[in-house]
């Protein structure tokens, strides 16, 4: 009859001293930062840890450190625009793999409504995590006056509207990017250049709108408030946007539309109007997302720099959470001419 063997006794930071050749206090040093500690040490410590397994104890560390080692990924929109939208998976994605590189983890929230964000509210201030990266917070929204009143730090993804806090952000430079995509339209020859905004309580809503109307006055257009329709960033208010425009302003001639998911919206909705893109109408959105190469033309679009603006939040949330003050931190876009405009 056979026997079963037992389970493997997991390495300890006895175990790892012992293999890199150093004390228990050089190891406690490396996994805390690596302050004090030789390369040589170092390196001796890293190579160990690989070769006997050695999991740090987060429970066991947070006790004395008083740290969770972990981040929050606070969403504030409702659950079916983050599987909607590719911006938020490619965001999450590209700031989990940030975290990984420094073996935190990331936990997903998401509170779009009433008690969604007090459960999480509640959890974060109990300590559970030792900072939030904040995305798609609209004004007047509650979460940052709380996690700030709690003491948690905060970084979010765009320009915090409305708020008397000052809060560490990072973002694309929006404005630069709409100006962009008009003087690129206004270049074509397009004289009717209307525009579908993002939600006018978002800061890129209101950065895009204002670049938009900057660059029709800068190249001599009049700005037509008929020109402008606001949705949501969502495909089906793209789609109700471009019905609106048909209707109100039948000799538009171009549309720049303040997301690639609402292009898409908008780019339907012409198709069944029997418009041709870009012959009858240019269309060009903002993002770059997955969304972008899956319309119909491809979308002519501005580029957010996603890994960029992931890897910098991450720094500066992991700066804020070891004491520094908030920074804030702008990236330039890049147009993306494709066969839509």
């Amino acid at each position: 009859m056979g026997t079963t063997a037992g389970r493997r006794r997991p390495a300890t930071i006895h175990d790892v001293a012992r293999e890199a050749g150093v004390s228990r206090g050089t190891v406690s040093r490396v996994l805390n930062g690596g302050h004090y500690v030789s390369p040589a040490a170092k390196a001796a410590v890293d190579a160990a840890i690989r070769r006997t397994g050695y999991v740090v104890n987060r429970h066991a560390r947070s006790l004395i450190t008083g740290k969770s080692d972990s981040v929050a990924f606070l969403l504030t929109e409702p659950q079916e625009r983050f599987f909607e939208d590719p911006n938020f998976n490619v965001l999450l994605r590209a700031c989990t793999q940030a975290l990984a590189d420094r073996d935190i983890p990331l936990i997903l929230m998401i509170a779009g409504t009433e008690d969604e964000r007090r459960r999480n509210l509640r959890y974060i201030e109990a300590g559970h995590v030792d900072g939030v990266l904040l995305v798609s917070s609209h004004s007047g929204d509650p979460v940052v006056a709380r996690l700030h009143e709690a003491g948690v730090p905060v970084v979010a993804c765009g320009k915090p509207l409305g708020q008397t806090t000052r809060i560490g952000y990072v973002a694309a430079d929006d404005r630069d990017g709409a100006r962009e995509m008009v003087r690129h339209l206004y270049a074509t020859g397009r004289r009717r250049i209307a525009t579908v905004t993002g939600p006018l309580d978002t800061p890129g809503g209101v950065e895009r709108l204002a670049g938009y109307r900057e660059t029709l006055a800068a190249c001599g257009l009049p700005v037509d408030e008929d020109l402008i329709v606001t949705g949501d960033y969502s495909r089906a208010s793209g789609a109700e946007a471009a019905r609106t425009l048909l209707e109100r302003a039948p000799d538009t001639d171009a549309v720049f539309v303040a997301s690639d998911l609402m292009a898409q919206g908008v780019l339907d909705t012409l198709a069944r109007a029997g418009k041709r893109i870009p012959e009858d109408i240019a269309v060009g959105g903002f993002d770059d997302s997955p969304a972008a190469l899956d319309s119909q033309p491809p979308l002519t679009t501005i580029r957010q720099p996603w890994d960029r603006i992931s890897a910098e939040m991450v720094r500066t949330l992991l700066a804020r959470i070891a004491g520094e003050d908030p920074a804030t931190v702008i990236l330039p876009t890049e147009l993306v001419v494709r066969a839509s405009a």
